[in-house]
């Protein structure tokens, strides 16, 4: 080795602009964010070849006199801390390593102008190298124009994507300012063409503008408050989800950031909505006293730290709940991506008393259908038709009211504003149930309807010891076991809401459920995913002939039943289909 020395100048600065500038989504922000500091109202960014060839970023903030910007591209110099205080830091940017590392790695050109200057200043800096301040004309504000991203530093450059690769990168990091600031205009251009242009608005057209018509018309706003920590912001019904989590805008203090904290505590709150590999669009905003939070954690300054990290996720994880706890057709859920929902007009409404449907017992075959009083006789149409006195659709039913029935399985109805409403009839009860099986257990415990005659169920010995390990925690959902033999169980009581069929398909399921459970691990860890296999077996097939009164009374209490958008697999329970909708289908607009 060598002898140890100390670098040059340059190139600590080459190296320090590797880790703030990684691409030219990055720089993009890093100016975006300044301008923000800045006090701009509005803010254009334009990108050519993708960010790589040009970057130009005009806001119309407080500028920059000439001796200001002469110490804008020193390391570390910065107008952002009055003080050496890093724990009250009001600002999104604060180190001073910005300005100069672009300038370490591309050509930089700023100009700037104050509002009381008669002139603007302009300074260069390539490579590194800075030049004098000098005069030149320009508006109040300040331009950044950056270009040959990386030609300083090659090897960094060969590391880049595709032109349109880093383009997209450089939106989504724009974009993500955008929502965290929806009081400021933004315009963004990219190879000639602008891809938005968005005046100051609130936070809900922000949202609906950058997320776009699908989302937003399926929108419920969240609303929270724990001690200093408050949250406010709009998540998305569940049956709107995308294939990975870039729809997700999490904003802590103004600043938009990828917490793993936050990111977490949106998939629990989502956990039991929404299907499996799917994720959420939400646009939240946290806002809690500086010295709760570390924000000097990395340069790039996306990640936080926060004091009380267990009290963040209860907010989140609680209003986000609170938010999705509508009945059905409070908060609508979305149809296929062609077809466009008319903002939902929820209401306070007084519903009538109505019985799980079916609680009644009923003869017939079925698990479901002998508590549920759905009639036993085989289907031989198609199509069944509700009586004309459950055909008047109401105001104070969202859902409005029953038709028909479609291949048994779908129920057909026409709300008060003429909308047409389709409910999977499985997928609705499915949930009913679930949420039935979950009030029981939170007031004390899942009551029991003992068998007349105790059902045996061979198994797998690994499942039916896996079953009969958890024999006590399963009692509490109303499932009652016992050995029988080896490898096999006696069910001796079953939830009241489940009926008294053969129970085998569901100690099968379960015994699949407890299997991704390890011994140490508590049975309340899954008990929502346990309860919903409970809620598959105890829930209307499709294929089961519903009279009038069981499709009136199966949507009513959809209307009434939190979480009943979606099943307990996160799958939607209905779709609302307006007018404009079916004129578009049959291509009459």
């Amino acid at each position: 080795m060598s002898a140890i020395r100390i670098l040059p100048s340059h190139t600590v600065n080459r190296i320090a602009a590797g880790e703030v500038i990684e691409r030219p989504a990055a720089a993009v922000k890093e100016l975006v964010e300044n301008a923000l500091d800045a006090g701009a109202r509005r803010i254009a960014v334009t990108l050519d070849g993708g960010g790589i060839d040009r970057i130009e970023v005009v806001d119309d903030g407080c500028g920059m006199d000439a001796d200001g910007l002469a110490l804008a591209v020193l390391r570390h110099a910065t107008s952002k801390l009055a003080d050496d205080d890093l724990v009250h830091i009001a600002t999104l940017g604060f180190r001073g390593e910005a300005l100069p590392s672009i300038g370490a790695a591309a050509r930089l050109a700023i100009t700037s102008r104050t509002r009381e200057a008669p002139h603007a200043a302009e300074i260069r800096v390539e490579a590194g190298q800075v030049s004098e301040v000098a005069p030149a004309s320009g508006s109040p504000g300040t331009r950044v124009v950056v270009r040959d991203l990386f030609f300083a530093t090659p090897a960094r450059r060969k590391f880049l994507k595709h032109r349109r690769t880093e383009a997209e990168h450089a939106e989504a990091a724009v974009r993500r300012l955008a929502l965290a600031a929806p009081g400021v205009a933004f315009r963004l251009e990219a190879e000639g063409r602008v891809l938005f242009d968005l005046p100051a608005q609130g936070r809900r057209d922000r949202v609906g503008t950058l997320f776009g018509g699908e989302a937003a018309c399926a929108m419920v706003e969240v609303d929270g408050e724990r001690g200093a920590l408050r949250i406010a912001g709009y998540a998305c019904s569940p049956a709107v989800t995308r294939a990975t989590s870039v729809a997700q805008a999490l904003t802590v203090n103004g600043r938009p950031v990828a917490d793993p904290v936050l990111k977490t505590a949106v998939r629990v709150a989502y956990r039991d909505v929404i299907a499996a590999g799917r994720h959420p669009l939400v646009a939240l905003w946290l806002d809690l006293p500086a010295d709760e939070l570390d924000v000097n954690v990395h340069p790039a300054k996306s990640e936080l730290r926060f004091r009380d990290a267990a009290a963040v996720r209860s907010l989140v994880i609680g209003s986000i709940g609170r938010a999705l706890a509508g009945g059905a057709g409070t908060a609508l859920p979305a149809p296929r991506p062609s077809l466009r929902l008319m903002h939902p007009q929820p209401r306070p409404v007084s519903y009538p008393s109505v019985p799980l449907p079916g609680m009644a017992r009923a003869s017939g075959p079925g698990m479901a259908e002998t508590q549920l009083g759905f009639g036993a006789a085989p289907a031989t149409r198609m199509l069944a038709v509700a009586e004309p006195e459950a055909r008047h659709p109401s105001d104070d039913f969202p859902l409005g009211a029953p038709v028909a029935q479609v291949l048994d399985t779908y129920v057909i109805a026409v709300a008060s504003d003429g909308s047409l409403v389709l409910v999977d009839q499985h997928a609705a009860h499915e949930r009913l149930t679930h949420e039935a099986l979950r009030e029981q257990l939170l007031d004390g415990g899942v009551r029991t309807q003992a068998l007349l005659l105790p059902a045996v169920v061979d198994l797998p010995s690994a499942d039916a010891s896996r079953l009969l390990a958890r024999a006590d925690e399963l009692a509490r959902l109303g499932l009652e076991i016992e050995a029988f033999g080896p490898g096999a169980v006696m069910v001796r009581a079953l939830p009241v809401v489940l009926g008294t069929a053969e129970p085998g398909g569901l100690l099968r399921d379960l015994a699949d459920e407890l299997a991704e459970l390890d011994e140490a691990t508590a049975l309340h860890a899954r008990l929502d995913a346990v309860i919903a296999r409970l809620a598959c077996h105890g829930s209307v097939r499709a294929g089961r002939r519903l009279n009038a009164a069981e499709m009136d009374a199966l949507l009513r209490q959809m209307e009434a039943t939190p979480r009943a958008a979606t099943c307990s697999h996160g799958r939607p329970t209905f779709l609302k289909l307006t007018k404009a909708d079916l004129e578009r289908l049959f291509g009459r607009r």
